[in-house]
């Protein structure tokens, strides 16, 4: 393999078209995308992340799955051509998107046949208002101005957020902004649509409507590539299946795929006395409450999940029981000692230039206490093989569990995880499991938003449901109506 260069491009290419597949012929059906062995190294990596992949995605649903850290993202940026214009690196074989050379064909060009949504759809927004933000894609496809307006608004509905056309980006919820995302990318009408945890913030009503959105999409023959790890939702309507595992892309069948389902953790012992609590609280944005009359409270060793849709409140409830946000009204308590809190977006949290010295800086703000290491809460997690990485060049999983590793170790009192499943396979959904059952087990208050209802009933005591501006509880075997 070598870098990617012009001359590269061009051998890369006469090689390539020596033994390209019939499909890429013309007179007969051609794939909307096919990798032929390609290959792919990031910069400086000891390792490939792309092995020998030939593979062709057909007009239809394309489900991609692999566990944390095994080659998804990558190869779904080769579609792009983030992978390799963008990353560079090294690279042999070939990959085409629409009749274009992914090697040959700058960005710019590529974007207009293949819509992307990224794991964090944080980084890809642009504008201040949502309108604006979807309407930005079809300015730089060149769509006339006189059509600009209505496929915005088209594309608003298809994904069932036109009542969000005039708000500010800043004030959605990640879920919101995940289908603000996929609006701005289905807006352009790309051939190739490329979806990478399009679901993992979004409510089951809201990851409904995403997939819905994107069936549609392939009605007029285009093709969509989701990568997921919640494939519930997506394998009934899956027209093809891509296993990613090491670098490996196979092919699976979406009819054999069968549901994992999730069993509550025994406990060894029961909940304690009430440890924090919100009394008749208001809180919002700009002196704008966005829930008022909050009465909620949580014991030491129990697990509250709140649920409930995109954009209901449960991250503003959460920063307020952390007392990141303050309540305009009302009253809220918190436990003596330490706080542990994950944010929605867990890139905020890691400043350190390891994984080892993002969770020993929290150790030794906790004040090293029983000489704890970072090595028992990386092994618990199952990154312990990640521990001398810099954590932004990890997968959004392997990221989130660090993240996790990073705000856990020392003895928290109360424990708030904002979607900490997000990003994660099954692997590791399990160990995140059992590192919150051990937190509970020793006595810590946990409270948890979540939209992942496997979590919820694996650990939830309680499930408090925010929506429209209020909380109501429920048992965690219930479902909301």
């Amino acid at each position: 393999m070598g870098p990617v260069s012009p001359a590269h491009r061009a051998t890369n290419r006469s090689a390539a078209a020596a033994r390209m597949p019939p499909a890429f012929h013309a007179g007969t059906a051609m794939a909307i995308a096919q990798l032929d062995h390609f290959t792919y190294s990031y910069p400086g990596a000891p390792c490939p992340a792309l092995r020998d992949v030939s593979t062709r995605i057909d007009p239809g649903m394309t489900v991609v799955a692999g566990p944390s850290g095994s080659g998804k993202s990558t190869l779904l940026r080769v579609f792009n051509g983030l992978v390799p214009h963008f990353h560079g690196g090294r690279v042999s074989g070939a990959a085409t998107v629409a009749g274009f050379d992914v090697l040959a064909t700058p960005t710019r060009v590529l974007a207009r046949s293949a819509g992307f949504v990224f794991q964090d759809p944080e980084l890809q927004t642009v504008y201040a208002t949502v309108d604006r933000e979807v309407a930005f894609g079809l300015e730089n496809a060149a769509i006339p101005q006189g059509e600009i307006a209505g496929r915005v608004s088209e594309a608003l509905h298809e994904v069932g957020i036109e009542h969000l056309a005039g708000r500010a980006v800043r004030t959605l919820s990640g879920g919101e902004r995940q289908r603000v995302a996929l609006a701005s990318a289905l807006a352009v009408r790309p051939r190739l649509v490329v979806l990478d945890e399009p679901t993992s913030q979004l409510d089951p009503h809201g990851a409904e409507l995403l997939l819905a959105a994107a069936r549609r999409a392939t009605a007029d023959g285009r093709a969509v590539v989701v990568s997921e790890h919640r494939l519930r939702r997506l394998m009934p309507g899956a027209d093809a299946l891509l296993v990613v595992d090491e670098g490996c892309v196979t092919a699976g069948d979406p009819a054999a795929w069968r549901p994992a389902g999730a069993a509550p953790t025994p406990r060894l012992r029961s909940p304690g006395g009430e440890t924090w609590s919100v009394s008749s609280a208001a809180v919002g944005f700009d002196g704008v409450p966005v829930l008022e009359d909050v009465d909620v409270a949580g014991r030491a060793g129990e697990v509250v999940a709140l649920a409930g849709p995109n954009g209901g409140g449960k991250t503003t409830l959460l920063r307020l029981i952390a007392g990141l946000a303050a309540p305009l009204s009302g009253k809220v308590t918190r436990p003596p000692g330490g706080i542990a809190y994950l944010p929605q977006n867990p890139v905020a949290l890691l400043h350190r230039p390891s994984v080892r010295a993002e969770v020993q800086f929290t150790i030794d703000r906790a004040g090293g206490q029983n000489g704890e290491r970072p090595a028992r809460i990386l092994a618990m997690l199952g990154i312990a093989g990640l521990a001398d990485r810099y954590p932004r060049d990890l997968s959004s999983g392997e990221r989130q569990r660090a993240a996790i590793a990073a705000v856990l170790p020392g003895t928290p009192k109360l424990v708030l995880l904002d979607e900490p499943t997000r990003g994660m396979d099954m692997a590791s959904r399990s160990a995140l499991i059992a590192v919150v059952a051990d937190l509970r087990d020793r006595g810590a208050a946990v409270v948890i938003a979540t939209h992942d209802e496997d979590l919820q009933a694996a650990l939830a005591d309680r499930v408090v449901d925010v929506a429209r501006g209020t909380v109501t509880e429920r048992a965690p075997q219930e479902l909301p109506a």
